[in-house]
């Protein structure tokens, strides 16, 4: 099941759609969500390569 990456228009984060996480792309709802379940926040600051690397 695709997480709330898949229709970001990064370059980076659709590839990370299909992960067992359940990401959220940086928003205030990310936070709200956060502060109603009283739970941290985890900042993926990204990484990417290909093959060719």
């Amino acid at each position: 099941m695709p997480n709330r990456l898949a229709h970001e228009t990064s370059p980076y984060l659709p590839q990370h759609a299909d992960n067992p996480v359940d990401w959220w792309p940086w928003s205030a709802e990310a936070f709200e969500e956060a502060r109603r379940r009283d739970v941290p926040v985890l900042l993926s600051v990204g990484y990417s390569s290909c093959h060719w690397c």
